[in-house]
């Protein structure tokens, strides 16, 4: 992801397959996002949209292409069952592909959860990534690509 000045919020890749990632994050007093109480628990959307555009970039690398830019156009059903991520506490972040469209339309269920795999929070991630910059101007200018 080409995230800059601590932007780059997961930590490692554990796992990555034809529709799923899992990452692992873990809260840090050094963090971009960090309180005197945590990491607050609206940021765990970031780390689910952020695991699918790794996803989306290793399915690239695998295909032979370059990682493309991609977009999070909105997310359903948001529930978090903390008000902070606790410091030193890995969080574990999985992304499953529900359905991917020739227009680069896409949507994902994400999930994250603590080490004993306890549900801390959930959505469903509806994303865009366009063929090219081109297409996304074309897209901007209101034709099509």
């Amino acid at each position: 992801m080409p995230h800059r000045h601590g932007m780059c919020l997961l930590d490692t890749l554990l796992e990555v397959g034809q529709e799923h990632l899992i990452a692992e994050v873990i809260p840090s007093r050094e963090g971009l996002f960090a309180d005197t109480q945590g990491v607050p628990g609206w940021v765990g959307l970031e780390w689910l949209a952020q695991a699918v555009a790794a996803w989306a970039g290793v399915q690239a690398v695998r295909e032979g292409d370059e990682p493309r830019i991609g977009f999070l156009l909105g997310t359903r059903h948001y529930h978090c069952e903390t008000p902070w991520f606790a410091f030193d506490q890995p969080v574990r972040v999985h992304v499953t592909l529900d359905f991917r469209a020739d227009n680069g339309l896409g949507a994902f269920r994400g999930e994250l959860r603590n080490s004993d795999g306890r549900s801390l929070a959930s959505a469903t991630l509806n994303v865009f990534q366009p063929d090219s910059l081109q297409a996304l101007e074309a897209i901007q200018r209101g034709g099509t690509p």
